[in-house]
């Protein structure tokens, strides 16, 4: 699966979290392929539910969203959320602008949880950078809490 992605916005919400810790180039590109991954998976499920009420549009609701954010306080960009959004659903779906918004705010605010984590895994490890194994490490000790 190519990164679709760009890593620099991602990168700014590791650095938010970062407090004093530098980030390296790789944790950007690993939390940006788990983001995009996340994202195909949340679209899948929605192409799911339009399917169930015989519609070919996502609209915000299959996202499980009740609102839509205000686009211009998100830091992930819209047009490369849509392509992630279409990853693994068939091109008889479309996606709503709204979805997409909504789907870009979801996929910023699981990152935000990640970067945080990886921070915290970065500062436990007694490390000035944030590395791709800390995000990797999220996803590992993840599967112990859910």
């Amino acid at each position: 699966m190519s990164v679709e992605l760009p890593v620099a916005p991602v990168d700014d919400v590791i650095r938010r979290h970062a407090d004093g810790l530098r980030v390296s180039a790789e944790a950007g590109e690993t939390l940006a392929r788990e983001i995009q991954r996340e994202g195909a998976d949340r679209a899948a499920d929605a192409a799911r539910l339009a399917d169930e009420d015989g519609r070919k549009t996502l609209m915000v609701s299959d996202f499980g969203a009740e609102s839509v954010p205000d686009k211009a306080e998100l830091d992930l960009p819209i047009a490369p959320v849509d392509r992630v959004a279409r990853l693994d659903i068939d091109d008889r779906y479309r996606v709503s602008m709204d979805a997409r918004i909504v789907l870009a705010a979801q996929l910023e605010a699981y990152a935000e949880d990640i970067a945080a984590a990886a921070a915290f895994l970065a500062r436990h490890a007694g490390r000035r950078t944030i590395k791709s194994e800390d995000v990797e490490a999220y996803f590992e000790l993840k599967q112990y809490f859910e």
